[in-house]
């Protein structure tokens, strides 16, 4: 299978990305299903960036004697030592509790990598042999700040090629998922990759769309509809009046939907980034966990 130019590697693996925010154990319990889905390899991931440990590039002497100044300098790259070795340490614990999660849901193979640099290079680099990378919604000041997505996640949206799995904040038993189409290039790929794929397969699948029920929209859902029966699909379509955003989220949570599918990019003013209003929209919005394809 093949995105946007970019192969992704049947034999890839599922490379998840663990912070300090409370949604690390949420991420290391949905990599592991969807590892175990994929029948695919499990790693771990924890990125130091080197932006957190710059202190003692900082200059804090002011007018003080040269001596003094030195003395002063030494310190501070000593404590900026001292912290580099703490956050790996850090990084260390939060790594072995990931596997230790994914040990007890059955994934006792399940690898740790821990890098220095900025998250969205780190990935890059790692990204041909990735079949699937795992994300939380939001990074270590997750409580502080609702209202809005991680920054990282932005970023990690805009860069990476490979499928995107948005753990939510807590990991709950996926047992029917929701694909949301529009009836775009990009949501028609949605159906085409989800079909082939094995992470959802036998799962109840429901195809969701907002307009007025005719026209395009209702022939590009029935052809939709019919390649997921073709595949094995239990599959229940539904075209409800209204905006995409309070459409698809009413759907989630009226109808139980445990996994949300969704195309980076859709139609006009949906092709905005992050992804697109209504991606952006849902990321924030929904409690369950967001699969991004492109």
């Amino acid at each position: 299978m093949s995105e946007n130019g970019y192969e992704i590697p049947p034999d890839g693996e599922v490379l998840a990305c663990i912070d300090a925010s409370v949604y690390a154990d949420s991420v290391a319990d949905h990599a592991a299903w969807a590892a175990q889905r994929l029948g695919a390899p499990l790693q771990f991931l924890h990125v130091l960036d080197r932006k957190e440990h710059s202190t003692a590039s900082a200059d804090y002497s002011g007018n003080i004697g040269l001596e003094a100044q030195a003395e002063l300098l030494q310190e501070l790259v000593e404590l900026d030592q001292k912290r580099s070795r703490l956050s790996a340490e850090h990084g260390r614990l939060l790594l072995a509790r990931a596997r230790e999660r994914a040990a007890g849901a059955g994934l006792a193979a399940a690898g740790g990598l821990q890098r220095h640099g900025s998250l969205v290079e780190t990935l890059a680099g790692l990204e041909s042999g990735t079949r699937l990378f795992v994300v939380g919604k939001r990074g270590e000041a997750a409580d502080f700040d609702k209202g809005h997505l991680g920054g990282n996640l932005e970023r990690v949206a805009r860069a990476v090629h490979r499928p995107l799995l948005v753990a939510s904040r807590a990991f709950r038993a996926v047992e029917r998922f929701a694909i949301a189409f529009d009836g775009s290039p990009t949501t028609r790929k949605c159906v085409q990759m989800v079909a082939q794929s094995p992470l959802v397969r036998g799962l109840p699948c429901h195809l969701v769309s907002a307009g007025d029920g005719g026209g395009a929209l209702a022939e590009a859902q029935a052809r939709a509809r019919a390649l997921l029966a073709a595949a094995g699909f239990e599959v229940e379509a539904s075209i409800v009046p209204g905006e995409a955003e309070s459409v698809i989220g009413g759907y989630v949570r009226e109808h139980g939907i445990d996994l949300l599918v969704m195309g980076a990019y859709g139609h006009s003013r949906v092709r905005q980034l992050i992804v697109g209003s209504t991606t952006t929209a849902m990321l924030r919005s929904c409690r369950v966990p967001v699969l991004l394809l492109r």
